[in-house]
């Protein structure tokens, strides 16, 4: 879907919420909440009265890896966003041009071009585009060194041009991290996920709230022509699957913490909406037509108005509630991308049982 909303440039969230001003942290966000048309506006630390006793978060573990670094193909400089590690050891790899500010801007790749040399003697030939509808995203065959080690002692974390500055790496780590016994992880950060802190998930599970976790290592998402996400490795472990199941079967709400959670869980769902133990590579793009097996709800980042990932929230909570949802957080002067506000869209009504209180602390 796209959106008939404008997202003014300076919107754009430039800075993580904790180095906006003293005392901040990172649940100073602001946080719209949709149910159905019905808006309403808070801060993110006020998720816990908004949620029920037996309501289910899911959270993807994934951590995130410093994944752009500097090379050269001959004499031009480059740099490398390594995106997805395949089964044969390629990678997929984006190629962007410096732009003089710190930041990169899209570059069209051609095998042609010859080899890319990066630091630590790791070296590159791309082969073939990852998908057929674009060119963006490479096949790269890599000689030398580890990749991953390489990227631990010489790359940085993918930023864009909205942000003010680079940022260290556990900026973009979240209080759900767990780190992958390979060294994997994601390209871009499950940012959803970012605005939780230690103390508010402590109010969380004291308020009953409970959390499955999940793996999905994200590839380069920010897609400059909003294609589709490409396959990407998930996991879903027996215990999440169970409690997941338990959750529906008793009444609360299964709700995902960003678009990387509902693909996982959904990718895991079978036809009966019931959720099995799985793990591999998932290419499922949730749309309307697809809809959705078993989450309720979904808290989310806000997205440009032509993304893909808006299907997706199509699919949870209808066109119209979508519609309104923009609208009004434009109005509001939201702020856009990973540094910036939260969305949590929440069913219109509750199928399954009365809706709580809300009167947690």
């Amino acid at each position: 879907m796209t959106l008939a909303v404008r997202v003014p440039r300076e919107l754009s969230a430039r800075v993580p919420a904790e180095q906006r001003g003293p005392g901040l942290d990172r649940d100073a966000v602001r946080l719209l909440v949709s149910r159905g048309t019905e808006v309403s506006h808070h801060v993110f630390r006020e998720l816990p009265r908004l949620l029920c006793a037996g309501d289910l978060l899911v959270v993807n573990t994934s951590p995130t890896l410093a994944a752009a670094v500097d090379g050269r193909i001959g004499r031009t400089d480059v740099v490398v966003h390594f995106s997805t590690r395949g089964d044969d050891g390629r990678w997929a790899v984006e190629l962007r041009e410096p732009d003089g500010r710190g930041t990169t801007r899209a570059r069209a790749a051609a095998p042609a071009e010859g080899e890319v040399v990066l630091p630590g003697g790791v070296r590159l030939t791309l082969e073939e585009p990852l998908s057929a509808q674009s060119a963006r995203l490479w096949w790269a065959r890599v000689a030398g060194p580890s990749v991953l080690g390489m990227l631990r002692v010489h790359g940085r974390p993918i930023r864009y041009s909205y942000t003010e500055r680079d940022q260290p790496l556990s900026v973009y780590q979240t209080v759900f991290t767990v780190p992958s016994a390979d060294g994997s992880g994601s390209a871009e950060m499950p940012s959803a996920a970012r605005p939780f802190t230690r103390r508010l998930v402590a109010r969380l599970v004291s308020r009953g709230v409970l959390f499955a976790p999940v793996v999905l290592h994200t590839g380069v998402a920010s897609a400059e022509a909003h294609e589709p996400p490409y396959p990407e490795r998930f996991s879903v472990s027996e215990a999440s699957a169970r409690l997941i199941n338990g959750v529906r079967a008793s009444g609360g709400r299964v709700i995902a913490v960003g678009t990387t959670a509902v693909r996982a869980v959904e990718s895991a769902a079978g036809p009966d909406g019931v959720v099995r133990a799985a793990s591999g590579w998932t290419d499922l793009v949730v749309t309307p037509e697809r809809g959705v097996r078993v989450v309720d709800g979904l808290l989310t980042g806000l997205h440009e108005p032509e993304a893909s990932h808006l299907l997706m929230l199509e699919a949870v909570a209808g066109r119209a509630a979508v519609e309104r949802g923009y609208e009004q957080a434009v109005r509001e002067r939201y702020l856009w991308h990973e540094f910036g506000d939260v969305h949590l869209v929440l069913p219109e009504e509750n199928t399954h049982r009365e809706h709580c209180d809300g009167n947690a602390t």
